[in-house]
């Protein structure tokens, strides 16, 4: 996980203050989260209880209903609680908090009358750690919808700013895995150039596996090539158009992709602050210059003002009555 900024977090904190995100087995593996060290506090005692979403504001976690916790969350309704989360880091370190928070409401949990949801809301915005791990994954959501079919072309770079070791991988097409090399990457779907023929190529189902660094992980993506293009030349390899089953898109993979996109916004966001200070600069240079460039023009009419000769007193006319050409000639 790339280390986030300050602004980031605000940026996170207000722009995704009330969106949820439902902790399923995905998100509970990319957390590193150990459900057995999950609790709620309670009137001085802790018990165990499951995390079912969370935003930054509340949490919603499931209890059991037959036992004390249940009890005493019924006395305290709008009172005080705490909630324990724990995580594994990827770093091999553990991090755990408690954020405090009051109920705001309970309910029967799937129509089960031995388990029930409880609403956590929290009294003060929770700890960086927390609001860095659930933005990106809440992030990697959001862009997966805006940005579904925005491409990525591979090539040596952007396969390492990936995480990819090479562009040559295995897709499975109708049971039969052969040999493909990536072309480009999306949040829905890919293209890869394959040996085949069209017809045994398009509205064919597909699984086309890749292989990830950093952390090492295979991630498996099941779709159906829409379309197939002959190569220049051949017409035994052909362009194959895949679109993902978004059932498939795991949180995973949005998140490497969504690293990807963030990594090239933040860099043109930077080059373009770069090149508006640049502006700035040249401008301030260049209104300097003309400063500059009037006053040695003022000062150079100042000298010629005090270097030009000055007229005598028989050489000067009186303005109120200046000699006629006939009186002159008298």
């Amino acid at each position: 996980m790339a280390i986030v900024t300050a602004q980031q977090l605000n940026h996170y904190y207000d722009y995704y203050r009330t969106t949820e995100i439902k902790f399923t087995k995905d998100v509970i593996k990319i957390f590193g989260m150990d459900p057995k060290q999950i609790f709620l506090k309670c009137n001085g005692l802790q018990w165990p209880c499951i995390i079912n979403s969370t935003s930054f504001q509340q949490v919603k976690v499931i209890v059991g209903t037959r036992g004390g916790i249940f009890q005493q969350l019924v006395e305290k309704m709008s009172g005080a609680v705490n909630i324990r989360f724990f995580f594994n880091r990827p770093s091999g370190e553990q991090l755990s908090f408690f954020v405090a928070g009051k109920i705001s409401g309970m309910e029967s949990y799937a129509n089960s009358t031995d388990l029930a949801i409880v609403t956590i809301v929290f009294n003060q915005r929770p700890p960086d750690a927390f609001i860095e791990m659930v933005g990106h994954l809440i992030d990697a959501n959001e862009n997966a919808i805006r940005r579904f079919d925005e491409r990525i072309l591979l090539n040596k770079d952007t396969c390492r700013r990936l995480g990819i070791p090479g562009e040559e991988t295995v897709i499975t097409i109708q049971g039969v895995p052969r040999r493909c090399i990536l072309r480009d990457l999306s949040f829905g779907g890919a293209k890869v150039m394959v040996l085949g023929l069209a017809k045994f190529l398009v509205n064919k189902e597909i699984e086309l596996n890749l292989q990830f660094l950093d952390p090492d992980e295979t991630i498996s993506l099941k779709g159906i090539i829409l379309k197939a293009t002959p190569a220049d030349g051949r017409n035994d390899i052909y362009a194959a158009g895949i679109r993902f089953n978004e059932d498939s898109i795991s949180m995973a993979y949005k998140l490497r992709i969504n690293g990807y996109l963030s990594s090239l916004r933040k860099n043109e966001l930077e080059n373009q602050a770069r090149q508006e200070e640049i502006e700035k600069q040249r401008a301030l240079v260049e209104q300097k210059i003309k400063e500059q460039r009037a006053q040695i023009i003022q000062q150079n009419i100042q000298k010629a003002q005090q270097n030009a000769p000055k007229l005598q007193p028989s050489q000067q006319q009186n303005p109120a009555n200046p000699a006629s050409p006939a009186e002159g000639k008298a």
